[in-house]
């Protein structure tokens, strides 16, 4: 397997910060963060809602130049100016190569980019934009068709590419096919880093995990997640879980 590597590494940037009590500094994670060090393939973050996965994240597609609701390079549409000014403080450690295609998908926000390309077309002549999606309007497919199609179509290899629960709108087993385009994009020099809550998606092979938590960031395996346990448990024992839920 091929190990291009196109981001080493983070570090925050402890001593510009103004202060550990304000958003997004006062979240668990970043009070005792100083940096990660990233799989030249996969690297995930993981961890419940609220600690931060997403915003650091959101931080690292930013400061590599992606427009902050998703997109390619060359998206610079805004919505809503509502991210964090977390990528201010982020020194990133970039490869010698660099990457020759590039994507950060947001669940949140792939409306948002979906909608852009269509007025993009309406007002640039020459190929169309959508092509490169598949040929089909993102707007007329299912949120998880239109995910997919992405994955399949506008990823082509050579690249960078930063996800933000891809698992939202796919299925169990479009996560699995998720998997499969993955390890395709890895062997044509690609690397990911993504933020998810899905066990399957989190199983990719030799990948590194970062689990966030009310005590901090720590690398672990799959079978020592919280996800992966939690998962295991239920359905393992689903009545046991259910009684004890619903009793």
């Amino acid at each position: 397997m091929l190990s291009t590597q196109y981001i080493r590494s983070m570090l925050l940037k402890r001593d510009e910060i103004p202060s550990f009590k304000k958003y997004p500094f006062n979240l668990p994670s970043l009070k005792t963060l100083d940096g990660l060090a990233f799989h030249p393939n996969v690297t995930f973050l993981i961890g419940e809602n609220g600690m931060g996965k997403s915003t650091l994240l959101e931080g690292i597609a930013v400061a590599l130049g992606f427009n902050p609701e998703g997109g390619s390079f060359n998206f610079n549409f805004s919505t809503y100016d509502s991210h964090s000014p977390l990528s201010d403080y982020l020194q990133l450690i970039k490869g010698i190569e660099k990457p020759q295609d590039g994507f950060f998908l947001r669940a949140e926000s792939f409306y948002n980019v979906a909608s852009n390309i269509e007025e993009l077309d309406r007002q640039v002549g020459g190929r169309p934009i959508i092509d490169s999606f598949g040929g089909v309007s993102l707007h007329e497919q299912s949120h998880g068709e239109a995910f997919f199609a992405t994955f399949l179509h506008r990823f082509r290899g050579n690249g960078l590419y930063i996800l933000d629960e891809p698992e939202a709108a796919l299925s169990p087993l479009r996560q699995m096919s998720m998997l499969t385009r993955i390890h395709d994009l890895v062997n044509e020099n690609s690397q990911f880093i993504i933020a998810t809550h899905s066990p399957i998606i989190m199983a990719y092979p030799d990948a590194k995990i970062f689990e966030f938590s009310e005590e901090g960031i720590r690398e672990c395996k799959l079978e020592e997640t919280n996800h992966y346990l939690i998962m295991k448990q239920f359905f393992d024992d689903k009545n046991r879980m259910l009684h004890h839920l619903l009793g």
